[in-house]
């Protein structure tokens, strides 16, 4: 057997070493919470609604902090521990139950949804399981309806609100495109309720939050923590004030974005899912890979993340806003990393999801370059207008307005970019830009967009009409 005692240097080396490695680790997490506090602290005002953030790394916490009021009337500051609506992160959990449930054998993600919901209306369409969890069904999205705003504040059974929606016409040919879908998750809801015997607040409760400690999540109306719930709010008119934000009934969202937690909760939840405690090893590959259609294209999503880069990186992710407040999570797995975002105001402060990238980038050792503003001449911005294609049937378009350059996508949902050069514009609330190029007379050519994990480059197809 080995004894230190027989080898003093190595026994030596121990002693001094081992304080030497903890001080270095605790010196470089140090250096590194700083470096994210610099770049997220700045972007919050005092007397305004905030944001709780906490990055962790293997696992363990590095960062964690709360930033601005989770009470203005009251006086109330942010703090880590409030519990927030999480919106469409619910994704995450609802998925997770569905895949338990498979993993029992009680379900197939090929089954047909009729096989648990008969009465639904498919319209002689085969919709399966796993077409509602990849956003893949044609089911079409109950919140994009129009006059949904108008009745958000009543309380609806899962089977009334499913008749808001289920007479609604196909989208497209069930499993053949992808489009992003509330519907589909509700119906999931429902589907696990059917299947399970207990009500989704029941489901998720005892099968994910107990087990995981995860004392300070529920279904919206169903908390058991004693955690304080921050209050939502939103921008008023002209930008003037924040006011509260529109009540809403959380019986709407339901599965697809009725939950509420803290970021600590949500750094359990991840540190559960790196660690394979709720699924089986199969079916949590399945829910982080990106789902392939038919014809051997790939979609963005798996079963309730994201799938795409950062900074390179592979990214599995979920942002959610809804009334009064805002999320986002993302994971590096490859870096080990894990951010979770969430916010108490639906607008007028920095988005959850820019945060969480910002952090995330930092934490890998890859942050986005920073870039200070600058004022340009009209004549370089109106180089800059004109019709840019993206694909067959999208363009951005730029225009010089009021001396700053503007940019909407197919004619809707114009922001105003700010310049760092004479051929680079921010993208507000965002990490991304975008990038003019010109030939080698000077003439504008083509705009490269800057995204969070990828560059694609946009040719000028022609000018746009004063």
């Amino acid at each position: 057997m080995l004894r230190l005692a027989s080898y003093p240097l190595l026994a030596l080396l121990l002693i001094v070493h081992t304080p030497t490695i903890h001080a270095q680790t605790a010196t470089h997490d140090q250096a590194l919470a700083t470096r994210i506090d610099n770049a997220i602290a700045p972007l919050f005002k005092a007397g305004e609604p905030g944001a709780t953030i906490i990055v962790t790394k293997a696992g363990q916490p590095v960062f964690r902090k709360a930033y601005g009021m989770a009470d203005i009337a009251r006086g109330r500051p942010m703090t880590p521990e409030a519990v927030m609506r999480i919106a469409s992160v619910t994704k995450q959990f609802t998925a997770t139950a569905v895949l338990i449930l498979a993993d029992e054998g009680k379900l197939a993600l090929d089954d047909d949804i009729t096989r648990f919901l008969p009465d639904y209306p498919t319209g002689g369409k085969r919709i399966t399981i796993e077409q509602l969890l990849t956003h893949t069904s044609g089911i079409a999205n109950f919140t994009s309806k129009p006059g949904f705003e108008a009745g958000v504040a009543k309380d609806m059974t899962p089977g009334q609100m499913i008749d808001t929606f289920k007479d609604d016409p196909l989208q497209f040919e069930p499993g053949t495109r992808y489009a992003y879908s509330n519907s589909g998750y509700f119906l999931l809801g429902a589907i696990i309720e059917k299947v399970s015997g207990l009500s989704y607040a029941q489901f998720v409760e005892q099968r994910i939050f107990v087990p995981l400690g995860m004392s300070n999540s529920a279904y919206d109306g169903h908390e058991r923590g004693s955690a304080v719930r921050a209050q939502g709010y939103t921008r008023g008119n002209a930008g003037a004030s924040f006011e509260y934000g529109k009540v809403a009934s959380m019986t709407q969202p339901y599965a697809a974005g009725g939950l509420v937690s803290t970021v600590d909760d949500l750094a359990r939840w991840d540190a559960a899912v790196s660690a394979g405690t709720l699924l089986k090893p199969a079916s949590l590959q399945k829910a982080l890979t990106a789902h392939i259609l038919p014809d051997g294209k790939s979609v963005p999503y798996g079963y309730g993340w994201s799938i795409g880069k950062l900074r390179g990186m592979t990214m599995q992710s979920h942002g959610g806003g809804i009334y009064g407040y805002s999320s986002y999570a993302l994971r590096l797995p490859a870096q080990q990393l894990y951010v979770a975002v969430l916010t108490n105001a639906d607008s007028g402060i920095p988005a959850a999801e820019m945060i969480a990238m910002k952090a995330a980038a930092i934490a890998a050792g890859t942050p986005f370059p920073e870039h200070t503003a600058i004022t340009l001449d009209a004549k370089v911005l109106e180089a800059c207008q004109g019709s840019y294609r993206i694909d067959d049937s999208n363009t951005r378009n730029f225009r010089s307005e009021g001396g700053q350059l503007v940019m909407d996508r197919n004619g809707r949902n114009k922001v105003v970019l700010t310049a760092f050069s004479d051929t680079g514009f921010l993208i507000p609330n965002s990490v991304a830009y975008v990038e003019f190029g010109r030939d080698a007379e000077g003439a504008v050519t083509k705009v490269t967009f800057h995204g969070p994990g990828e560059l694609v480059v946009h040719a000028r197809i022609g000018t746009l009409a004063p």
